[in-house]
Parts: C-alpha cells; structure tokens; sequence
C-alpha cells in the first residue's frame, strides 16, 4: 500500500487552516523528512486541551516520518504574546517560567518520541535572553514594516486598548525563533493555531531575507464548539493536561458530555482512530451517539492520561450513570469522623473537596440552584452535614448537572 503523504492525512482529518506554500509543502513531505516546530508559551504549570491538538499533530507529523521540535518559549513568555488578547499577559518571574516548562516536557513525552533524536526540545531562553538589542534591532528590526504589522489580527484587537512597546515585540522575536532553528536544525516548517498565522509568515519572511532560501507555514483549526466557542473551558476554568489539575475522571467526563454535533469533529482531530470509524462513528443517530462520545472519552484520556487511568474513569461513569461499576473509582475525600459528628457547614466542605476554589464561589453555587447532596438540592448556604448525610460510609456531592464527588469517613 503506497504511504500517505501526511498533508493529505492532516487534510482530510480536518486540521489544515491556512498553509504559505501548499504545493512546495506536499512536496517537501514526500522528498524528505522535514524538521518543523511548533512554540509552547510555558505561561501556566501545565498544556491544557487547546494544546492537546498542536501535540497530536507533531504525533502524525513524526509517524509519517518528520521531525518534530517542541519549543518552549522561556525568553517570549518574558515579554507575553497579544494574539487573541484584549488585555496584556501577566507578567512571570523566570523562575516561574522555567518551572511550567518542565512540568511541560513529562505531557510532551506522552504523545511524542524524543529518543534517538526523533524529536528535538529547545527553549528560546537560551537565545533570547542575551542579544544585544541594539544589534537585534540592526540585524532583525530592519526587515520588518511598521506599517505591515499594525494590518495583522494579532495586533488588531490590542490598538483600541493600547498596544504595550514590549508586546510590539513579540512577533520579531517569534520570527527570530524561526530563523534560529532554521539555522541550528535545518527547520523549514513553523505550525501553530489559526490565532498564529501573522507571527508565523512574518517568520517564513524573515528567512526568506536573511537566508534567501525557501521556510514554510501552516495552521491549523482552532479547538471550538460548533457554535463556535473555545473548547476545553468548564465552570471551573480549563480543562488541563495535568491528573493534579484536572482529574482523569472530570477530565473523561468533559468529552463524554460534548454537544453531539461536535463529536465527529474531536474524533478527527484528538484521536488516531480511522477516518472510516471516525464518520461512523459521528453519524450514529439518536442516543446512539452516547456510544460514539463513549469512545471518544476513552480514547482522550488514555491517551493523556494512559489506559489504566481511562479504564477507571470510564468504570466511575458507569457506576455513577449506568447503576454498575465500581463506586470506589469516582473522585472522593476523606472527612474525619469527628468533623461529620459535630457537623461542617456545606460551604466549609465543598473547600475541603476542592468542589470549588474559594467560599465566594461556594456561596454562588448554592444561590444559583447548582449543588445537591445525595440528591436533594443544598438550599442554604448555612446547610450543615453530618452523620444523619451518610450511608454506607459516604455521601454524593452534585455540583451543576455533571460533577460528582464522593464524601467518605476517614
């Protein structure tokens, strides 16, 4: 069977966006294989699932072949991307840049093989924090135009507000990034989000100048519902990549609640099932479809989280949904006796359980209607629970219509 030139794989699965030189590209692919890179920002401790689609990417660009580098951004995390922003980044100390950026590298090597220099990790810190600026500006600043970068989206959005000098910056710096790789791997190809593609081409432009010779650009979609929304965001915040984050259970739980018109789609592109499973699976009709979002679930989670982690997610569903399974595997917390016989205040436990981040957002919850013990809804915020609440050592927690948690004696 002849092999499938990976821009016709990433096309058909629905990835592609927008691409500098589509014919050179598929050509490139099929002559040799390509180093490419794609930038991660370490801004927070941990990738989220909007991340979790440029990391199954670089997994079929390295099965087909190509080699992949996974660049932190430890120097342009210093001064914050405005793409897709309205309001500047918070600023990070290095030290706390450097720290996201190894919790950064253990999800990485879930998906992606750095053995054998088959993938490459670098970080822009080591040649960003030491140019000399005013060298910079001469050697790089001198190729690009004031006037083209005000046109770009990335920008846009930012000059009603007012654009900062040092986030002006970014894109000379992403586009040095691009030159830098070039020059030390032989890098020809720079992929991101759709929300890259002006930082990228100026990259691709910035090569062309300087090296005179040919780079490339690709995008990819962004991660949304098909309304349109971002996808991966929850009530209470993000959807991440780390089980200390978000448990493998509510982690499940996100994608086996999905709309199902958005089904067919996160099956293309966060899994590596079939395209002919794929569309059967995403053209299931009625409930039926449940099966479909069933296996999408699974398929998520044992890929971020492995399949022993996604086995007992899936197992937690189906005890709390299906009136089977093992009850043991949904997410619990320990409460001491003693805590439970003189009574704790709802507010107080649903802190304790990590329900909720703080009393405020505890106290907000119960007002709107949205937590329920043991299937009776919480009222009151003065609520106290105690032993009269527990049978066979434990009590259910529901916050909203879908996050459950188990209260047990310790």
């Amino acid at each position: 069977m002849e092999k499938r030139n990976v821009f016709d794989v990433l096309e058909e699965r629905g990835f592609i966006e927008q691409v500098t030189h589509e014919e050179e590209l598929r050509e490139l692919f099929d002559k040799e294989s390509v180093t490419f890179y794609i930038g991660f920002d370490p801004t927070a401790d941990s990738l989220h699932v909007g991340h979790f689609i440029q990391m199954i990417v670089m997994a079929h660009m390295q099965r087909a072949g190509h080699r992949p580098i996974a660049l932190l951004g430890g120097g342009t995390t210093m001064v914050g991307d405005p793409s897709g922003r309205t309001d500047m980044r918070k600023m990070l100390t290095q030290e706390e840049i450097n720290d996201n950026a190894e919790k950064f590298k253990v999800q990485f090597e879930k998906l992606i093989d750095f053995s054998d220099d088959k993938a490459i990790m670098d970080n822009n810190a080591s040649w960003l924090l030491d140019l000399n600026y005013v060298n910079f500006l001469r050697e790089i600043g001198v190729h690009f135009s004031v006037n083209r970068m005000l046109t770009a989206d990335c920008y846009k959005s930012r000059l009603e507000k007012g654009l900062t000098f040092i986030e002006f910056n970014y894109m000379l710096m992403q586009a040095y990034d691009f030159l830098e790789l070039y020059k030390r791997y032989n890098c020809k190809l720079q992929m991101g989000g759709d929300d890259q593609w002006s930082n990228i081409i100026a990259g691709v432009d910035l090569i062309r100048r300087v090296e005179g010779t040919s780079a490339y650009g690709m995008t990819f979609t962004l991660l949304t519902t098909s309304e349109g929304q971002k996808m991966g965001k929850t009530q209470s915040g993000a959807v991440w990549l780390d089980p200390e984050k978000t448990n493998p259970f509510d982690f499940y739980q996100y994608w086996r609640n999905i709309d199902d018109a958005d089904v067919e789609k996160c099956l293309a592109l966060l899994t590596f099932l079939p395209m002919e499973e794929v569309r059967r699976l995403g053209s299931l009709p009625g409930n039926e479809i449940n099966e479909a979002k069933k296996i999408l679930a699974y398929e998520i989670t044992g890929l971020v989280h492995g399949k022993e982690e996604a086995e007992k997610a899936q197992k937690a569903a189906e005890a709390l949904f299906g009136g089977g399974g093992d009850m043991d595997l949904v997410p619990s917390t320990e409460i001491e006796k003693s805590k439970l016989e003189s009574g704790i205040n709802i507010i107080d436990l649903l802190v304790e359980t990590e329900l909720v981040t703080s009393k405020g957002e505890g106290r907000r919850l119960i007002n709107q209607g949205g937590l329920a013990l043991n299937d009776e809804k919480i009222e009151t915020i003065d609520h106290v629970v105690n032993m009269a609440d527990i049978e066979d050592n434990s009590a259910m927690l529901r916050k909203g219509k879908k996050t459950y948690h188990r209260v047990t004696i310790k």
